[in-house]
């Protein structure tokens, strides 16, 4: 059986949606800390089961007949949670090691580094690095930097014009259909073992060039301003974003001016057969929801 955490995610449930595709629904399970919110699987034939991350007992009972765990990482804020995240996935594993998995694959990220300004990437890092001595055969989906980030950083600016921000570099921005498509071809095919390429979007593209494409997709201008950090920070906060969220966001800009997320990679195209979503797709989807 192939398990899928988090399924109750965006990321998650699109993986199962697409394996349903792809393989029997009795075939696949998910573990989710709120089951009812996964009533939808259970009615197409999917094991719904409680999973918890701090609790190896519930993980034990939705890993049970495991053949392939798919571990969709823990969402961390910053550095002070990266212990307790690294703990998660560990109980992770090695709950899907005893239950008999022959393979357990993790939803990693492009930019996944020990050293990173940003700190979900040393959360990753210190993850790979688990799998790897685990003694189980493993795969590492190195997947590009969510396209939906990019949407919640450019909401304001959409509503104000001003898309005001620190000096940044480009990102392969990938869009969650895509690595979903990506992820259920690699379980269901058993495909890709070890670290994958890196699974990005065509193009890596910069704050300005975001505002670009937006302009042009609305049709009014979007303009690009840049701050100094301390000028940023001192916004985010008279704004009342918390602290973490402010230091989260600044490592995301420090380390893409690195170039940290600007690597393009054919990878996913040659995966899923078509070209990914360009920024520019994943922005129009966006607005053509957003209006009904």
């Amino acid at each position: 059986m192939i398990i899928v955490t988090g399924a109750n995610g965006k990321l998650g449930r699109a993986v199962v949606e697409q394996l349903l595709k792809r393989v029997p629904a009795e075939q696949i399970g998910v573990s989710v800390r709120e089951p009812n919110q996964a009533q939808e699987l259970r009615e197409c034939g999917v094991r719904v089961r409680r999973g918890d991350f701090d609790d190896a007992r519930t993980l034990h009972h939705a890993f049970e007949g495991a053949s392939q765990v798919l571990i969709v990482s823990s969402g961390i804020m910053g550095e002070a949670e990266i212990p307790h995240g690294i703990q998660q996935h560990q109980t992770a594993i090695d709950t899907a090691k005893k239950a008999g998995a022959s393979r357990v694959l993790y939803t990693s990220h492009m930019g996944s580094s020990p050293t990173s300004h940003f700190a979900p990437m040393i959360h990753h890092a210190a993850t790979e690095n688990l799998l790897e001595d685990s003694g189980v055969a493993f795969t590492s989906l190195r997947n590009g930097y969510y396209a939906s980030m990019a949407l919640m950083m450019i909401d304001g600016a959409i509503r104000t014009g001003e898309l005001i921000a620190p000096v940044d570099g480009p990102v392969a921005w990938t869009a969650h259909s895509d690595l979903a498509e990506a992820a259920a071809t690699i379980i269901s095919e058993q495909k890709w073992y070890g670290m994958t390429p890196n699974l990005t979007g065509p193009e890596a593209i910069d704050m300005e060039g975001i505002a670009t494409i937006a302009s042009e997709v609305l049709g009014r201008n979007i303009r690009r301003t840049i701050v100094s950090d301390e000028e940023f920070r001192e916004r985010m906060m008279s704004q009342g974003v918390p602290e973490a969220s402010i230091n989260m966001r600044m490592g995301m800009f420090l380390a893409s001016r690195q170039g940290d997320f600007a690597q393009v990679d054919l990878a996913l195209a040659h995966l899923i057969g078509r070209s990914p979503k360009s920024f520019r797709e994943v922005l129009k989807e966006s607005i053509i929801h957003q209006q009904g």
